[in-house]
């Protein structure tokens, strides 16, 4: 698939989430065959740039190309800087945010709060891309809330103003993540436009990446919370789409090594100290499917350094018989 003139090295894609895709899972995601991973959303207000967390966001140094950044905002002209800044650092693809459900979000009129207005909309994405010369891309849901369902005409106008690529998560704003997500107006969306559309939505395994695919006639699927503490996924998917057979899941073993490789990943881009605490997260959804895992979460979360980590991880990982699954 192609974004503008990017070539893409498959159909599949990890989905932009706060606190979870920072570079070490986007590396490790590539690795198992995302063709392309968007960074987290960073604000288009620049003022924001100089704290700590920002800066770790706009960290890519080692980062597997494409180079993805996601920007979030409600100001044609803030957005428009904020693209160019970006590019100017080594971004290659820049994607609009207009899909985030959060209340913090919505509240400044950002994220899926613009799709109840679609002048504004227009003007956005015609000032990003006038301002950049990179493809630029844009992720939505399928509208305010059911009443209000305009992704459709979100898309065609994404389209005359040239973006290259569309990503609709098949829910409304109002619905957040509750219930399951649709992909009737998905279907609707690569209907209405010739650009490259990404479904995106409830995709957690090989068979349902396959229907969703058909379904909706989608040029390719992003994966979000299907790919926390499973960045695998992607290379099962993958082969299910070529050859129709499923790939066993990793042993637990295997699983521990990447997870340790994966905090290593974390300390050092965040220091041991927030390595530690954000690294828990990760540990809890690499563990989740296996036997005696709230017990284990229980105790690792308790501890405060790396070492103490790698530890318990060995311990509850190493000693385990090949295929063991969650009571």
């Amino acid at each position: 698939m192609n974004i503008g003139k990017l070539q893409l090295s498959g159909n599949l894609i990890l989905a932009p989430m706060a606190g979870i895709t920072d570079l070490p899972f986007r590396n490790l995601c590539r690795r198992f065959g995302a063709a392309l991973a968007v960074s987290e959303m960073i604000s288009a207000d620049t003022s924001l740039w100089g704290s700590k967390k920002t800066q770790t966001r706009l960290h890519h140094e080692g980062e597997t190309p494409p180079v993805a950044v996601q920007i979030l905002g409600a100001t044609p002209e803030k957005l428009a800087l904020a693209a160019r800044i970006n590019v100017d650092d080594g971004a290659e693809i820049i994607d609009i945010n207009m899909g985030c459900p959060a209340k913090k979000v919505c509240k400044l009129a950002a994220g899926s709060a613009l799709l109840q207005d679609e002048l504004l909309v227009g003007r956005i994405l015609d000032a990003v891309v006038s301002a950049v010369d990179v493809p630029v891309t844009l992720k939505i849901r399928t509208g305010w809330d059911k009443q209000s369902i305009n992704a459709p005409t979100i898309a065609r106008i994404a389209e005359t103003s040239g973006i290259q690529m569309l990503s609709v998560h098949g829910r409304t704003r109002a619905c957040k993540f509750a219930g399951e997500a649709e992909y009737e107006t998905i279907r609707e969306v690569k209907q209405a436009v010739s650009i490259p559309v990404v479904a995106n939505g409830d995709i957690g395994d090989e068979k349902k990446a396959q229907q969703v695919l058909k379904f909706t006639g989608a040029d390719a699927i992003m994966i979000g919370r299907g790919a926390q503490g499973r960045p695998w996924i992607f290379r099962h998917i993958a082969h299910y789409l070529t050859t129709g057979e499923q790939l066993q899941e990793p042993e637990p073993r295997w699983i521990g090594d990447l997870l340790l490789e994966h905090l290593d990943a974390l300390y050092s881009l965040y220091g041991q100290q927030h390595g530690v605490r954000i690294s828990r997260k990760h540990i809890a959804w690499y563990s989740k499917h296996l036997r005696g895992a709230a017990t284990f979460r229980r105790k690792i979360n308790q501890v405060e350094d790396t070492q103490g980590q790698h530890d318990l991880i060995k311990d509850f990982f190493y000693c385990r018989g090949s295929g063991e699954k969650a009571a």
